[in-house]
């Protein structure tokens, strides 16, 4: 399994296929890994025959290979500084994106971080805040990703972890990394697949296809057979082809 270095981070990826890039961010929110055991699709599998498909590990997610310290200032350019030296490290400049869960935030804070470098952007069950669960990714994470990272990491305390998820998650609001004047001038096209979970508020994300001015949105529900799912893939598979440079 191969890794790239980035200060005192190491940082697990893989490679799947050849062609355009296709960075894949895979769901579980700080659990994302370079697979998804659990999601709606098999993304690499999916695509790997057109694109060049690159997955990572996020660090210190639970179960994966990326490992490094906490940055307790600023933990979202943590993980995408993380992701930037990574396409730096393999040499790709501009690329396409796919993010599921987690990936919706990320994808905007890329955006934010290297603008003009995302060809087109697929937003799968997109993570976002629901007013009506404050507090929700804190309480989350406290149970189903520090327990686990504590008991493999000595160095780390309770304490730390805390005031990690404080700074990502307190008083976070709309799609978390952005704000909505963001979205609103972002030019990019985008591609949504809506969901209506706790964490993938459908309210949330109807909001984001409608700001952006260059937005598309699949079918809901596009997961409850396999059938819809084989259908949100054509899609996501068109919309690709159609923002893939020549």
């Amino acid at each position: 399994m191969p890794f790239y270095e980035r200060g005192s981070a190491r940082i697990r990826y893989e490679e799947a296929g050849s062609g355009f890039p296709l960075f894949i961010i895979y769901g579980g929110g700080l659990n994302s890994k370079v697979t998804y055991a659990n999601g709606p699709f098999d993304a690499v599998a999916e695509f790997k025959g057109e694109y060049r498909c690159i997955t990572m590990d996020l660090r210190n997610a639970n179960g994966g290979q990326s490992v490094g310290p906490l940055d307790l200032e600023d933990p979202w350019n943590m993980h995408t500084g993380d992701q930037l030296g990574l396409l730096e490290h393999l040499g790709v400049d501009k690329f396409l994106v796919m993010g599921f869960c987690i990936g919706n935030p990320l994808i905007w804070n890329l955006m934010k971080r290297a603008p003009g470098r995302i060809v087109a952007s697929v937003h799968a069950q997109p993570s976002g805040v629901d007013p009506n669960l404050p507090g929700y990714f804190v309480k989350n994470n406290l149970a189903n990703w520090a327990p686990k990272l504590l008991a493999e990491r000595p160095d780390l305390k309770m304490d730390v972890v805390e005031k990690f998820l404080a700074k990502m998650y307190g008083g976070v609001d709309f799609v978390l990394t952005v704000t909505r004047d963001f979205v609103r001038s972002c030019q990019t096209p985008l591609l949504v697949l809506p969901d209506n979970t706790p964490p993938h508020p459908y309210s949330t994300c109807m909001e984001m296809v409608r700001l952006a001015p260059n937005s598309q949105v699949s079918l809901y529900p596009w997961k409850d057979t396999k059938e819809n799912t084989a259908l949100a893939v054509r899609h996501i598979r068109t919309f690709l082809r159609a923002y893939r440079p020549s």
